[in-house]
């Protein structure tokens, strides 16, 4: 591990694999506000998925007359945000026994109403703002085929259950496996959790908000790969700040006093000290036609009405259904979008690791994504194939992962006006959307004496400071930048 970690990460590459969810592109995917790029800006954000969407619509909320400028290396929110598996499930009970012991227990709760609240507002914000995303609050279970995990899980689920207020803990339905099996359709499990989660088209989300920013001002800059920052000389006494100039590949160069890296997986490119720190990891994702038995039996909206992941020793899948691409599909009315499969990858998984090539996938993952749903989870229900075929797409993503196992967010120490929101453990969807507000704050500085930035339409989160809901832990300090992966330690 430690030898993949010091794979520079590179630019993300052009032509990625075709994401389900980016096919048709928005009409805004190659956008370009202006046609020359600004020479300076009062923000430069660098990275379009939703991590720097929900940042720029933070700051333009805030102040409306901030000059904010995005850059995208490739189009709109084309990267991970666009090429995930749709889950918005927060299942901190997975971690909240780790968590307590790695960072305290006060964090631990922050963690998990963090992510609940979290999912709640990214709902309710496409809600609000009428974003066409396929936007569904719905349960999802957990269904183990693993007894020790399924130990552990009930003892986590206590532990969250016997330390947080009963009003702001999840709750948690265990089911043996036979209930699993009637009312969840999953086969030969151990048993299932079940808890409140959700899905969306987050590409559809994340260009919702982005649309939204450039109603509010920003000036977004697709295909234009950042290559290189540097800050001005700051032993000059007569400065005011620090300047950071970013250097574009094709399309000249931008300063700003405050620069926000919201590049995830591709961090250390620009911010060398990151890497090791933050790694990124190539997954696989399908989108599939169910078999026609399983599409009779499915039920709520049409189809399975929950979503799923599939916990076994060493790995897991995950898995949503959403309404067919195919409208006109007279055997089925749904997709099953699932991804995971990293255990049958070569060496366990390992050489995903430090691998930011999303041009192509690991084909090994892929069958075995195509083959576990009916061969495996549904492998009594599934019946004959669609007659179109199962598959209908396969792609990859990249994700980023810190050795710590905490995202990075807020002002990097002793490099002034530069801020990270990276490393989102392949949990983004219910973390960057309240982190974002998060580091809107801090990089307006209205996190103190009390202030709150309102921007984000979640009254769960209208809290006297970050102090009060804010994770310690995901703050950057010269501690955790010091932390890298070993051969010892896989995230």
């Amino acid at each position: 591990m430690e030898q993949r970690s010091k794979i520079p990460p590179g630019l993300p590459r052009e032509n990625p694999t075709k994401s389900y969810w980016q096919d048709p592109p928005s009409d805004i995917a190659d956008c370009r506000t202006t046609p020359d790029l600004p020479t300076h800006a009062d923000v430069v954000i660098i990275g379009s998925g939703l991590s720097g969407a929900s940042i720029s619509y933070n700051l333009l909320s805030s102040e409306p007359n901030l000059r904010v400028v995005m850059l995208e290396a490739r189009q709109a929110a084309s990267g991970a945000s666009g090429r995930n598996g749709g889950h918005t499930k927060p299942a901190t009970y997975r971690s909240f026994s780790d968590n307590v012991h790695s960072v305290g227990a006060e964090d631990a709760m922050k963690i998990t109403r963090l992510e609940q609240t979290t999912m709640e507002a990214v709902h309710a914000f496409a809600h609000k703002h009428q974003i066409d995303c396929d936007s569904h609050r719905c349960q999802t279970v957990d269904v183990f085929y693993d007894l020790e995990q399924l130990q552990a899980a009930r003892e986590s689920v206590a532990l969250m259950e016997k330390l947080m207020d009963p009003q702001n803990c999840p709750k948690h339905i265990f089911h043996d496996g036979k209930t699993t099996a009637e009312r969840f359709l999953a086969q030969d499990s151990m048993g299932a959790v079940e808890y409140e989660s959700g899905s969306l088209n987050a590409y559809k989300f994340t260009i919702g908000i982005l649309k939204l920013a450039l109603q509010k001002g920003l000036n977004l800059q697709c295909n234009t790969p950042a290559i290189r920052i540097s800050k001005s000389d700051t032993t000059n006494p007569n400065a005011s700040s620090v300047l950071w100039t970013i250097s574009t590949a094709s399309r000249g160069t931008i300063t700003t006093p405050k620069l926000v890296l919201a590049t995830n997986a591709y961090s250390a490119h620009l911010y060398p000290p990151l890497q090791g720190v933050v790694v990124p990891l190539r997954g696989v994702v399908t989108a599939q036609r169910p078999g026609l038995s399983i599409s009779q039996r499915s039920c709520g909206r049409g189809r399975l009405d929950t979503t799923y992941s599939f916990v076994h020793e060493g790995d897991f899948e995950y898995m949503i259904t959403r309404p067919s691409r195919d409208q006109t599909d007279i055997n089925s009315n749904f997709d099953i979008v699932i991804g995971g499969g990293m255990h049958v990858a070569p060496r366990g998984g390992l050489d995903e690791y430090g691998n930011t090539d999303d041009t192509t996938y690991d084909k090994a993952s892929a069958e075995y994504l195509l083959q576990c749903t009916k061969n495996k989870y549904f492998n009594n229900i599934w019946g004959p194939d669609n007659s179109d075929g199962q598959c209908r797409s396969v792609w990859s993503g990249i994700m980023a992962f810190s050795a710590d196992g905490y995202p990075f967010v807020g002002p990097v120490p002793g490099e002034q006006g530069l801020f990270l929101h990276v490393s989102f453990q392949g949990h983004g969807m219910v973390l960057c959307f309240s982190c974002a507000r998060a580091a809107a704050s801090m990089i307006l500085d209205s996190g103190k004496n009390g202030e709150q930035d309102e921007a984000v339409d979640s009254s769960k989160h209208s809290m006297s400071s970050l102090d009060s809901w804010f994770p310690n832990c995901y703050r950057v300090t010269s501690e955790r930048l010091s932390r890298k992966f070993t051969d010892d330690h896989l995230p």
